[in-house]
């Protein structure tokens, strides 16, 4: 009987009228981001971007004065990028682990489907590809498996010569020599984090601290708000703290639902995240976010958020911790998955992209009308947001509302270029100026 339910039940959920939002994006970003009443809903709002891919030639828009090109085509689901010294690039080619949980779950079922449908139910390649532009011309001539077997992938950092990468269940380490183009020696584990069971948001990044003898590393919640018991929270929803040298790590910041981007600001050298925020309120609730992240912080999930915002879905609630929850920094639009993190220093783009920082918003599944699927910069000045932010890459979304790419990973490279990797695409993309735009 459930096999003719089943598929009845996620047609219900995709045509239901749900949630539709009554703000428009820009009301929910900036510094002071309007935070209207809480809307629920039998149906959870849903609203699933078909991945499609792009058409032959086709390419997202580029802002005025910057034009776009393809660095690197045919990749398996590029996520995240990391730039060595000698200015190799590399992409971290990965998906969602095994969730090691064989019970069933109607919730979990549907969300697996919708999550195929929007491009993420591809298995992970689990590897890390080196890409390298040998003439200079903007397109990568040389590519290699950089390492493999790896478990899901995402954060990278280079460290002397030892190489830290973020796989879903811990930080491991290899030897690196400059200019090597594989790595094939077994890894060393650095430090367990938090997997199986679930492993909800799987994504865990890393950045150096600028003397090198930490690693800041993310990991996001196991649940949306907490739902599968906060036992199971145990060292989630926090930026960790880790020693390079032995692997002992403390709480660097709680209470981030999901945070994935890192970067350091270089004038304040705070160091500042890119945030996912809680689902099923709404579709204009709550913003995602980029904020700057402090020692010992708090920054209210799942019990509240922007602040004291309460989320009385949460029971039983902790109003000891909810006085004392940071306000993020700069709201980014509810349900956008903004990801992609980078600070704008070196950049050769046209001035206004001089300062601030540049944000990779994969795109939403559970809002109406569709939020994210671009590429924003955030200014800065004084080391703070300051201003509405700018749309560097458009045209994700088609006219139909498919996927033909959403971006995740940003970075800039040594000659000033963006880079953006397209996980729908299969693309790694180049922005820089027009000749005649500086």
């Amino acid at each position: 009987m459930h096999r003719l339910l089943l598929p009845a039940l996620i047609t219900l959920s995709l045509s239901a009228c749900g949630d539709v939002a009554k703000l428009s994006i820009s009301a929910g970003t900036g510094t002071k981001p309007e935070l209207p009443e809480p809307r629920s809903s039998l149906i959870p709002t849903v609203n699933v971007a078909t991945a499609v891919g792009w058409p032959a030639e086709g390419k997202p828009r580029a802002a005025e004065g910057t034009t776009v090109n393809a660095f690197a085509k045919e990749l398996e689901h590029p996520r995240w990028l990391y730039q060595l010294p000698n200015g190799d690039i590399l992409v971290a080619e990965t998906n969602s682990p095994p969730k090691g949980d064989d019970s069933f779950s109607l919730k979990g079922w549907i969300a697996g489907k919708f999550m195929a449908r929007a491009g993420a139910g591809t298995p992970s390649a689990n590897r890390i590809t080196l890409l390298r532009d040998t003439d200079g011309d903007g397109i990568a001539d040389q590519r290699s498996v950089f390492l493999k077997d790896l478990h899901s992938p995402f954060g990278m950092a280079l460290i002397g010569n030892t190489f830290y990468v973020a796989n879903a269940d811990a930080v491991v380490t290899f030897p690196y020599q400059e200019g090597a183009t594989s790595i094939t020696t077994p890894p060393t584990k650095l430090v367990d984090l938090p997997g199986l069971p679930l492993n909800h948001h799987w994504t865990k990044n890393l950045i150096a601290s600028p003397d090198g003898n930490k690693l800041y590393v993310t990991v996001g919640s196991n649940s949306n708000i907490g739902e599968n018991g906060m036992e199971i929270e145990s060292g989630r929803a926090a930026i960790w703290e880790v020693d390079v040298k032995t692997g002992e790590h403390r709480i660097f910041a709680s209470g981030l639902r999901n945070p994935n981007g890192l970067a350091w600001e270089p004038e304040s050298g705070m160091l500042w995240t890119a945030v996912n925020e809680r689902d099923e309120i709404g579709s204009d609730l709550v913003p995602d976010y980029i904020t700057s992240v402090q020692d010992g912080g708090f920054y209210g999930w799942p019990y509240s958020y922007y602040g004291n915002h309460v989320d009385v879905r949460v029971q039983p609630q902790k109003p000891e911790l909810v006085a004392n929850a940071l306000v993020p920094d700069y709201a980014l639009g509810p349900h956008t998955a903004s990801l992609g993190l980078a600070a704008a220093a070196g950049n050769q783009l046209p001035k206004q992209y001089a300062n601030g920082m540049f944000v990779g918003q994969h795109g939403s599944w559970n809002r109406k009308p569709s939020s994210g699927y671009k590429v924003l910069f955030v200014p800065f000045k004084d080391g703070k947001p300051s201003g509405y932010p700018v749309d560097v890459l458009t045209g994700f979304l088609n006219q139909k509302g498919e996927a033909q790419g959403r971006p995740v990973g940003v970075l800039v490279n040594q000659q000033g270029a963006l880079l953006v990797a397209d996980d729908v695409g299969n693309t790694i993309w180049r922005v820089t100026a027009e000749k005649s735009a500086n």
